[in-house]
């Protein structure tokens, strides 16, 4: 039997205190991180993608502490959906962490492919230029850099980012702050205000919203997450502190359906020892 008014007093749908970060340990940790994760790999440098949104803003931001802003590579690369607000953004971001930024567009690669294709879905289109930006990212770190991640948790855990797109890299430093502690620790961190309160969006179509596309607000998402998955809050119970049980259904079920993109592709097992299954090291293992 679930006492609900013991569940209430706990948590309530618009409550967004148990989000709150210590600002000051978090940012000394995910330096550490950075620092200390690039270089056992023997990488010098990173890379990673600048949209002019406060996740790469406070990516670049961190990175620039942690290596030095002339060891980071920002790279801005608009198709045509892309404002001169983005363009504008993701310069300011660099110019006030001291990287160095380089526009690289991507329609004339991405309208190739699609050329002599008719009515192309703008799902498809999004994750063609999602996989693009990656792949030049890719492409621009080597031989001696890594990617970095800019997707937060909300994200990683509604599956919103195309898979070996926007979700690949080979380090994420944000990527266990849910959005809204990602803004707060974007403040702390200096990154303008009028990027912090802009309308998230991934620039995939004019007019296109995080928020918009999801059907809910991320304060929404993240309060629910919060409780549902650190928390492992019953669904029954949250429904009872409060939560509309349509919005609880809703995003369970993208956590639920989403979890391919969060680990390795299945490997078949045939033999003693299989990679993903009991082949299991921490990536700095070595043989010795």
């Amino acid at each position: 039997m679930i006492d609900a008014e013991r569940v209430a007093i706990h948590m309530a749908p618009d409550d967004l205190t148990p989000l709150r970060i210590d600002e000051v340990l978090v940012r000394k940790m995910l330096i550490g991180f950075l620092r200390e994760e690039t270089l056992k790999t023997g990488a010098k440098r990173v890379v990673l993608g600048v949209s002019g949104g406060v996740d790469s803003a406070v990516v670049a931001t961190l990175a620039a502490e942690a290596l030095g802003p002339t060891n980071v590579l920002g790279l801005f690369t608009p198709y045509r959906a892309a404002t001169g607000r983005a363009r504008d953004d993701a310069r300011e971001v660099a110019r006030t962490v001291g990287i160095r930024l380089e526009e690289v567009p991507i329609a004339t690669q991405v309208d190739a492919y699609f050329a002599g294709m008719k009515d192309v879905d703008r799902i498809r289109l999004g994750n063609k230029m999602a996989r693009e930006r990656k792949s030049i990212e890719y492409d621009r770190s080597w031989p001696d850099g890594l990617v970095l991640g800019t997707s937060n948790k909300t994200e990683l855990l509604l599956g919103y980012g195309t898979q070996f797109g926007d979700l690949a890299s080979a380090l994420n430093p944000v990527g266990d702050l849910y959005k809204t502690q990602l803004r707060e620790l974007a403040a702390h961190v200096g990154v303008p205000r009028a990027i912090i309160e802009k309308a998230p969006s991934a620039e995939l179509w004019e007019g296109q919203t995080d928020e918009g596309e999801l059907g809910f607000t991320y304060e929404q998402a993240d309060v629910l997450l919060y409780h549902l998955v650190d928390r492992r809050v019953r669904p029954a119970e949250l429904i009872a502190a409060g939560f509309d049980a349509a919005l609880v259904a809703k995003i369970r079920e993208r956590v639920r359906r989403s979890h391919f993109k969060r680990v390795m592709p299945v490997i078949a097992k045939v033999s003693l020892r299989t990679v993903g299954h009991d082949f299991l090291y921490p990536r700095d293992w070595e043989a010795d």
